[in-house]
């Protein structure tokens, strides 16, 4: 596999994480986002290089089970999570400005938006492609993108409110869809 396709994977793993970063910055106070931009980036990051790991070991013995309920299970995870952020939006701003990001949330994101890493890493097994390459580049690839996600959404609540919050929730919402009309209607 050359490496402009393995970019392009990388690429197309992290606009998720990407997305889910921006609205992660949204509700960053902003003498925490430096260290919600890294936590949030490890967490990415490190979660779309492992998920093609596990894949790739799996190989297609298991295929048909996880490929029948990956986009149900990212689903369940972006909604429920983006209806959360819709119902903080209507709290009053001084109170959210005081919200931090939980652990086992970052956790729940970073393994939604990286199911789809999970079927890359299968698909590599199929092709009998090496993977220590491409999870690199995934890794290093999505940890960049988040990082980045994370400050810009910060930027973006500074400026725009909770308004933002609500295009954040919704967001999310919008991402659980996709990924679960994707897979419905392939």
């Amino acid at each position: 596999m050359d490496a402009i396709t393995i970019i392009l994977i990388a690429m197309g793993l992290a606009a998720d994480a990407f997305a889910v970063s921006i609205t992660n910055g949204i509700n960053t106070p902003n003498t925490q986002k430096h260290k919600i931009a890294l936590l949030t980036a490890g967490f990415f990051g490190g979660f779309q290089m492992l998920m093609p790991a596990i894949g790739w070991l799996i190989g297609h013995s298991f295929q048909n089970i996880i490929v029948a309920v990956d986009h149900w299970i990212a689903f369940g995870l972006l909604v429920c999570i983006g209806i959360k952020m819709l119902h903080d939006s209507t709290k009053k701003e001084q109170k959210q400005k005081t919200a931090k990001l939980k652990l086992y949330t970052l956790l729940i994101l970073a393994v939604a938006t990286s199911v789809d890493a999970l079927m890359v890493g299968l698909s590599l097994a199929f092709l009998q492609a090496n993977i220590i390459g491409p999870i690199i580049v995934i890794g290093v690839v999505t940890f960049g993108l988040s990082f980045v996600g994370v400050y810009f959404g910060c930027n973006l609540s500074r400026i725009f409110g909770n308004r933002i919050k609500i295009a954040g929730g919704v967001v999310l919402i919008l991402i659980g869809l996709r990924i679960l009309l994707e897979h419905l209607l392939a």
